[in-house]
């Protein structure tokens, strides 16, 4: 390895991860913070839409056909090679021009779309279906603009550019939810002016980030060229990204999709309120990934007894994030939804599918580094065998448990999904690639877990329904400190690193 990389590999390492953690933590914030308003303003059963836009925003990955972290990756690794400045234009030349064309088919196919699935596919309730038809058509404008901006995303991340691609997620992120509440709020209380705005929003966010791509790429000899040979020399790894992409589609969204056929937009607005914290969840996971994964694949490349090393620091990074967060929202679900909406119904029907949502989503989150690792060394068949079975699973599991079950039944499967996920997916990963670390991995990932669990058990027996909001708010967060505090002091990794931080502190 030269030892400019080396450099750079190590010493961004701290910043990029804080930066991943603040727009994530921000965009998840400005969430937790306008969702109780745009219930106030629009109703469970307009937010619903809003759900449903986000079901089809993921539906429509399948499009991406594995180029998103084909791009990170393939950044990552020029990024390293800066005589290559010229190829690393004309990929990204060449994939921004598919990109575009994929995300003015999906705007099109959603516009021609809309009077089905707001006659045939969405059950309204009191909304008229004029309106959701509407609604439905502005889903399909945005599509278009917001489909390319993942593509800018993974490439300045790939580059190692992610205090700005974060710092950009958090003005647009601010832009976006305070902006849409402001124009609930003084100009129109209705869907219809709520996705105009993000039309708006998005469309600027995807034309400021592809400037800055571009100017982030080393300048060449020559004009960056559309140059198919470029995308043909990555097929194989994207083509298996592809796969492993409509599987994960599969299997995080058949639920969605079964729940919003099944029941009505109400049941559906539930649904989608207790899966925002399943996602928020995974959101942090991500950002963990965003800081990661370009390193490991760099250091695939060069420096296997490296990788190694910083893949068993991260895994219990990831445990301690992960956990402690994943554990005081499941035990608390139904009073966290309480204080948040200050609505007792929406609690009371949400709680149980955001407990069920957030287990499988942590399960999920502690397989994202041995995933992250599979895909630095291009190795994305297991992933998709994997992920192939549990699709056979999971669709006729959803569906039956929620044809017999309800919507609580329908989100019992992703947990059940997950578990499946870990014990199939680690021995094989760690027999092929970390030969030997099954057992350290389970260990580092199950030791926090005692602890954590203690904590917050006790934390059920001391938290009381009787407390006024602000008590409550206190408590949890003073439960979420502890489990974090507990699992810390049983990660060899971290333990060192407090000790030594303090030791440093006491010494000055």
């Amino acid at each position: 390895m030269n030892l400019p990389w080396k450099i750079k590999l190590t010493s961004g390492f701290k910043l990029d991860l804080a930066a991943n953690f603040a727009g994530v933590g921000w965009s998840v914030l400005m969430q937790i913070a306008c969702v109780p308003l745009y219930l106030k303003f629009l109703g469970i059963e307009a937010y619903g839409l809003i759900g449903f836009y986000l079901m089809l925003q993921a539906i429509f990955q399948v499009l991406d056909f594995g180029l998103s972290p084909t791009m990170n990756r393939e950044m990552a690794r020029y990024s390293v090679v800066p005589e290559k400045a010229a190829e690393a234009r004309d990929l990204v030349r060449t994939l921004e021009a598919g990109y575009w064309l994929i995300g003015i088919a999906i705007g099109t196919a959603i516009l021609v779309s809309a009077p089905v699935i707001a006659t045939h596919w969405i059950k309204p309730g009191r909304i008229p279906v004029r309106e959701v038809q509407r609604t439905v058509m502005l889903m399909g404008l945005l599509a278009m603009f917001q489909w390319p901006a993942s593509l800018y995303q993974g490439g300045l991340m790939g580059l190692g550019r992610q205090v700005l691609n974060n710092g950009l997620g958090i003005f647009f992120s601010t832009l976006s939810s305070a902006g849409s509440v402001f124009i609930l709020w003084r100009v129109s209380p209705s869907i219809q002016a709520f996705f105009l705005w993000l039309v708006a929003v998005n469309a600027s966010k995807t034309i400021v980030l592809a400037v800055f791509l571009w100017k982030s790429i080393p300048a060449a000899s020559r004009p960056s060229r559309f140059n198919f040979a470029r995308v043909r020399s990555i097929g194989r790894f994207a083509a298996g990204m592809s796969g492993i992409g409509v599987c994960s589609l599969i299997l995080t969204q058949s639920d969605k999709v079964i729940v919003s056929k099944l029941f009505s937009l109400k049941v559906f607005g539930y649904y989608s309120l207790a899966s925002m914290f399943g996602t928020g969840l995974s959101m942090i996971v991500i950002s963990v990934f965003n800081t990661m994964f370009p390193r490991f694949s760099a250091l695939a490349a060069t420096n296997h007894d490296a990788l190694k090393d910083l893949y068993y620091r991260c895994t219990q990074v990831m445990a301690v994030v992960i956990l402690p967060l994943a554990a005081v929202l499941a035990m608390f679900s139904t009073e966290i939804l309480q204080l948040w909406t200050r609505n007792a119904e929406v609690a009371r029907n949400a709680g149980p599918i955001m407990t069920l949502l957030v287990i499988g989503s942590a399960l999920n989150g502690l397989m994202t580094l041995p995933y992250a690792l599979q895909l630095a060394y291009g190795w994305t068949s297991i992933g998709l065998r994997i992920a192939i079975f549990l699709v056979a699973v999971s669709v006729p599991a959803v569906w039956l448990m929620g044809r017999y079950f309800g919507a609580v039944g329908a989100a019992c499967v992703w947990p059940g999904l997950n578990a499946i996920y870990m014990l199939v997916g680690v021995p094989l990963t760690y027999r092929r690639l970390l030969k030997g670390g099954a057992w350290r991995w389970m260990g580092e990932v199950g030791l926090p877990l005692v602890p954590i669990l203690l904590v917050v058990l006790l934390g059920k027996a001391l938290v009381s329904d009787s407390m006024s909001p602000p008590a409550a708010v206190c408590a949890l967060s003073a439960l979420l400190v502890c489990a974090i505090g507990a699992a810390a002091l049983v990660s060899p990794s971290i333990k060192l690193w407090l000790f030594d931080r303090v030791t440093r502190a006491l010494a000055a």
